[in-house]
């Protein structure tokens, strides 16, 4: 792997870090916001002044009105869009948005791709991937899927209960997971205006940086045409790890550029503040926490930039993507945590953005799976190439 980016990637990269200091970071202290994230006024003016600096939806395909960039080069935008919170949501590439433009480049046919992809792309439409369901339904274990779809004439009939659905409230369409007659499961794509679908209530939460929050939807009879089935019936696990896999990577990148601003502001702070007759930065306490940010920092981009490699060369990357999700979710809370310690009083105020982060980015280590899920999945996986290896030696 060659760790130096082209030119054109180091441009865009830059490009990127200048709009977000000038055009997103203004706007943080915008009263359209709330505890459920940006309001849609608030987003379409993100997305207004990133499309007039041509940064709009860069991962998506040139073809459908993107930028085409590889996995690398999202590494290298991406966690330059993070650095702000409404950053991801100014150039479109925020969750869930992000995944599922990816999901439907690759599964979905060209009318749905007209229907709902292109203008998503051109960021006129939100939305959300409905998966996740309240106990004893789908959560981090997806096998448990409870909501059901049950073919009637030439359509299918979804009943069921979703929560934790974010940016659900004022999205445009939906993909939805559902469990067929079989045990299997299916993805259906919806206009969220459709007769069947409640949006019962938004829930608080830690984070406020998801436009549209997280919401609780309950589907009654809820009727989609056979046509508007996303891929195949029956691939619905099979097309989650096809989101779930880059997904995973790309909150990886976009939490790194919070991080990074953490750092950045408990650097700032201590090469100033005065304490105990030096500034804090030469205690070595204080000098120790900001070293082990860097390693940490540095050590979660090398994860990215690997998996965002390997990705490019063409592999699935499960294993290196779930690696990736948990050494990045809690080596990035690592320097969040240590930057509040070293602000002090600030930290725990709106008086520095590293409040807003800490908050924000908790939550992380939950999204897209549990820490321990994926070292669950990942021990499973060695000891089975372990014993693969093992049998290949006594043949």
């Amino acid at each position: 792997m060659d760790f130096n980016l082209s030119p054109e990637i180091r441009e865009l990269r830059d490009k990127t870090r200048e709009f977000i200091a000038e055009q997103v970071i203004p706007l943080e202290n915008d009263e359209r916001q709330s505890s459920h994230g940006p309001s849609e006024a608030l987003r379409r003016e993100l997305v207004a002044r990133t499309r007039t600096a041509g940064l709009l939806t860069p991962h998506a395909s040139r073809e459908m009105g993107g930028l085409g960039l590889s996995h690398v080069a999202k590494a290298a935008v991406f966690e330059e869009a993070g650095y702000s919170w409404l950053g991801p949501t100014a150039l479109n590439i925020h969750a869930p948005d992000e995944g599922n433009i990816h999901l439907m480049e690759e599964v979905a046919t060209a009318a749905h791709k007209e229907r709902w992809l292109r203008p998503q792309v051109a960021g006129h439409l939100r939305s959300c991937f409905a998966m996740t369901e309240p106990s004893p339904g789908a959560g981090a274990d997806p096998s448990m899927l409870a909501t059901t779809a049950v073919r009637d004439g030439g359509d299918y009939v979804i009943n069921g209960l979703k929560w934790f659905i974010t940016g659900a409230e004022g999205a445009d369409y939906a993909i939805i997971m559902a469990r067929m007659e079989d045990g299997s499961a299916t993805m259906f794509l919806t206009d969220m205006d459709r007769p069947g679908i409640t949006l019962e209530r938004s829930m608080d939460a830690m984070d406020s940086c998801f436009t549209g929050g997280h919401g609780v939807l309950r589907f009654d009879n809820l009727r989609i045409p056979a046509t508007d089935v996303l891929g195949e019936i029956g691939k619905g696990f099979r097309y989650a790890q096809v989101r779930l896999a880059p997904a995973r990577l790309t909150h990886c990148m976009r939490w790194l550029g919070q991080a990074r601003r953490a750092h950045d502001a408990a650097l700032a702070y201590t090469r100033k503040r005065q304490a105990f007759g030096k500034p804090l930065v030469e205690h070595e306490g204080v000098g120790f926490m900001l070293a082990d940010n860097d390693m940490d920092l540095h050590t979660a981009r090398l994860h990215i930039w690997h998996t965002a490699w390997l990705l490019d060369q063409g592999e699935k990357c499960n294993f290196e993507s779930s690696r990736a999700k948990v050494v990045c979710s809690e080596a990035q809370w690592r320097v969040v945590d240590r930057s509040v310690q070293m602000l002090g009083g600030q930290g725990v105020t709106s008086e520095s953005p590293v409040m807003r982060i800490f908050t924000d980015m908790r939550a992380f280590r939950i999204y897209d799976g549990p820490s321990e899920v994926h070292r669950w999945s990942m021990a499973r996986k060695l000891v089975h190439l372990a014993e693969k290896a093992e049998a290949g030696g006594q043949e």
